[in-house]
């Protein structure tokens, strides 16, 4: 039997993604110094929907356990 029942997955990553989240790396990085109004905005709006969601996982849960 083997040790492990679940997949594990690989930790390391290859060359392409590396350079992929370097790529949206630096992108998420200029846009917030070039637009810094506008992804203050954005991380606003964000922050907002998450809020929103535990709001209503904490009313789901209410509801379920009473």
């Amino acid at each position: 039997m083997a040790k492990n029942n679940f997949p594990v997955m690989k930790s390391g990553g290859g060359l392409v993604g590396k350079a992929i989240g370097l790529v949206v790396g630096l992108a998420i990085v200029v846009l917030i110094v070039k637009y810094p109004a506008d992804s203050a905005s954005w991380a606003s709006g964000a922050a907002h929907g998450v809020g929103v969601v535990i709001d209503g996982v904490v009313k789901f849960l209410r509801a379920l356990f009473g």
